[in-house]
């Protein structure tokens, strides 16, 4: 299974941003997937997972109500929708798979990972 995330960029605090993560597996809608990030000097930290069908999603605390995630299996395709970005959402994203039917917010939960998109909030 292979990851290509993708739809970082540099936004000012408080606007948008809709990275995207698409896989290279038929059986995509078979596998949970997770959205990480990783901030310089910090460890990598979960934001948001999301179920097989979608019908479940999960968040950190601290971008719950910011953040909206879901997916299109027909796309092979899962979003991040960001809102009201602040300069401490920057971070790279690293979006991650797993057939576990399980959401976890554990990065060792994930056995598919991909390489990572760069956001980056400016105040």
């Amino acid at each position: 299974v292979q990851l290509q995330a993708s739809g970082g960029g540099l936004v000012q605090a408080g606007g948008s941003l809709r990275p995207s993560c698409a896989a290279s597996v038929r059986t995509f809608s078979m596998y949970v997937v997770g959205w990480f990030r990783q901030a310089p000097g910090n460890e990598r930290e979960f934001v948001a997972a999301i179920s097989w069908a979608g019908t479940g999603t999960y968040y950190a605390d601290s971008v719950k109500g910011q953040f909206t995630i879901s997916r299109d299996n027909v796309k092979n395709t899962v979003y991040l929708q960001m809102n009201s970005l602040k300069p401490e959402d920057t971070a790279v994203y690293y979006c991650a798979a797993d057939r576990n039917p399980a959401p976890r917010q554990d990065s060792t939960g994930y056995l598919y990972w991909g390489q990572g998109t760069l956001v980056t909030v400016s105040s």
